[in-house]
């Protein structure tokens, strides 16, 4: 479910129509985020650390109503509930893309989200599923320790869906932390909100 946003009354009003004509409206930051607490977490409950970081990530997505709101057609919707279209690595090397719903019951969440994630790496193309636009983007490169990143954007397409991608875990003198990069369309939202996400998703690492 949807609703739309009266753009005239709305207090972004000015922001929205400025940035909405860059041709570039994404913007970027990397931070980081300490998840000790949560690596154990996952580990003792034998649940894919991805996984556990990638539903606190959602809860933290829908527990800001600017990460709810998507442009769609020149006017703006505010979604009641965002899912993940993360990239799912296959065996061979390739990934494919994929759905995952967001559910408040995390047990139920990590159930249908192996069972996508287990139909991604079986199937042999780009996009085995359709996604909508009430989604973020997820990638994970645990490969890299990145402190920036870039995303490949086909301009003529129209985009507002969100941007979060998971670097490297790292540990220092026993704390366990990983970078996250969130590029966001500015039209609908700013570094404030950003920063309320980071500190919303830190909390519910914490928990």
């Amino acid at each position: 479910m949807k609703k739309l946003i009266d753009i005239e009354n709305w207090d972004r009003k000015e922001h929205f129509l400025f940035f909405s004509e860059f041709s570039e409206p994404f913007f970027g930051v990397t931070t980081r985020v300490e998840c000790t607490r949560a690596y154990e977490s996952a580990k003792q409950k034998r649940i894919s650390f991805f996984l556990y970081y990638l539903y606190r990530a959602l809860k933290a997505v829908n527990a800001i109503d600017y990460f709810r709101y998507r442009i769609l057609d020149g006017q703006v919707y505010e979604f009641d509930t965002i899912h993940a279209s993360p990239t799912i690595r296959r065996p061979n090397g390739t990934f494919g893309f994929s759905y995952l719903y967001y559910c408040e019951d995390e047990e139920e969440f990590y159930q249908k989200a192996q069972q996508e994630i287990e139909a991604v790496k079986k199937s042999t193309t780009l996009f085995p599923v359709v996604s909508g636009e009430n989604v973020v983007h997820f990638s994970a490169i645990p490969w890299v320790d990145f402190s920036s990143i870039s995303h490949a954007r086909n301009f003529a397409q129209p985009d507002s869906c969100p941007k979060i991608s998971f670097g490297k875990l790292t540990e220092v003198n026993g704390v366990k932390s990983m970078a996250v990069s969130i590029h966001v369309h500015h039209a609908l939202m700013d570094g404030l909100h950003v920063g309320q996400f980071v500190e919303q998703f830190q909390a519910v690492l914490e928990e």
